[in-house]
């Protein structure tokens, strides 16, 4: 059966650490409408797309730092989103930082995406699972990335969801690079993976060993390479431009099963970049060159959950 669509990477220019929620939500609502002009039904959004990268900075007062973080959603700043969305009959993907207050009024703190349907209600929820960064700032570096002194590592694993007519997974920024969080989904039959990345441009630790023009490489390497592999479609969007002093890599873009780039984002602005897909395209790459059931041999991948690091044989 032909699942056909248009979808969308909704690719966002710099956010100003001065502004607001509803600054934001009315760019977003803006490219939503640009997407439904295009025959969009289905937008993808960047991660921590609400606010600027403020791990970025340490923030040691405690309200300013919950002023980036939402505690429900949608609220009143971002249900305008919501009726935008399901007005125009257009799912998305938001990435923003999530505070859960527990039954103790103790606060813990995650870096996460949702799916939306198309009439407007959360069909899904992730946590991300690959914090990088640090806790603690780095000296001599020309910014920092603080991930690990702002969010704990996701605890919903990588599931996926049957919504807008297929199975949807996700994920966020430097989940892409890891091949498990890609074959954790395929292996629930995954058809679409939708992510959102906040990226600089270059590498602060790669201490002079890493090209410029690696980044980008790297970035859609990994992607292309997860989109292959599970035969499934990856749509991508990004935070782009100079943001805060900091400049941040583009690139969004959505990646067909074969591992091909079907649309790519040509700025770092605002920019909708969109491509009709048919979910049904990697029917073939799973019942052949990656048919699980028949080819893998799961004896021998033990050492991916039995071991973290590497360990090289003894001398």
């Amino acid at each position: 059966m032909s699942r056909q669509f248009t979808v969308a990477a909704a690719q966002m220019g710099p956010v100003a650490r001065a502004d607001t929620r509803s600054q934001v939500i009315d760019r977003l609502i803006a490219m939503l409408h640009t997407a439904n002009q295009a025959g969009a039904t289905l937008v993808v959004f960047p991660e921590l797309a609400l606010t600027t990268f403020f791990p970025r900075w340490v923030i040691d007062d405690p309200e300013e730092l919950d002023s980036y973080f939402e505690a429900e959603m949608p609220n009143n700043e971002t249900q305008p989103l919501f009726a935008a969305a399901a007005e125009l009959g257009i799912g998305f993907h938001l990435g923003y930082a999530e505070m859960v207050i527990e039954d103790d009024g103790s606060k813990r703190y995650f870096n996460t995406a949702i799916i939306v349907d198309r009439d407007g209600q959360i069909a899904g929820k992730y946590r991300k699972v690959h914090i990088p960064g640090h806790a603690e700032p780095q000296p001599g570096q020309t910014h920092q990335h603080l991930e690990k002194r702002y969010f704990e590592p996701g605890d919903l694993g990588f599931p996926v969801f049957r919504s807008m007519d297929g199975v949807m997974g996700m994920c966020i920024c430097n989940d892409r690079r890891w091949p498990e969080t890609y074959r954790v989904m395929g292996l629930q039959g995954v058809e679409l993976v939708m992510l959102g990345y906040n990226t600089p441009s270059t590498n602060p630790f790669a201490k002079g060993e890493e090209a410029p023009h690696l980044g980008m490489f790297h970035n859609h390497l990994s992607m292309q390479a997860g989109a292959y592999q599970n035969g499934t479609w990856v749509v991508a969007s990004a935070k782009a431009g100079m943001e805060e002093g900091i400049h941040h890599m583009g690139g969004s873009c959505i990646i067909a099963p074969t591992g091909e780039i079907a649309a790519q984002a040509q700025t770092e602005g605002d920019e909708v970049v969109t491509a009709p897909i048919d979910l049904g395209r990697g029917v073939y790459i799973r019942e052949t060159i990656f048919n699980f059931a028949a080819h893998r041999r799961i004896e021998h991948y033990g050492l991916n959950t039995s071991r973290t690091g590497a360990e090289p044989p003894p001398a």
